[in-house]
């Protein structure tokens, strides 16, 4: 996945996290993100990989946003792979 994918992918997820307040609430307490530094990072690679941890630290929450956006469920994890600092952290 391009980079630019990854970013679509990591936005349309935040869009979907922000249509709850209980999910929004969720995300910027996990972030330590505030509602105006969320919306002045929207393009932010860091933030947009953010996006993609938290969803998949919580497997209900990223079946449902992957279920709701129809998105594969790997489409996430490929999509945090591609953002940099995204690439897996292999401990061998």
């Amino acid at each position: 996945m391009r980079q630019e994918d990854a970013e679509i992918v990591a936005a349309t997820l935040l869009a979907w996290l922000t249509g709850d307040s209980e999910r929004l609430g969720s995300f910027l307490g996990w972030s330590g993100e505030s509602p105006d530094s969320l919306r002045s990072r929207l393009s932010d690679p860091g933030l947009l990989l953010a996006v993609l941890e938290f969803i998949m630290g919580d497997e209900a929450l990223l079946l449902e946003a992957c279920r709701v956006l129809n998105l594969p469920p790997e489409t996430p994890g490929r999509a945090r792979a591609a953002l940099p600092g995204g690439a897996e952290m292999h401990w061998t």
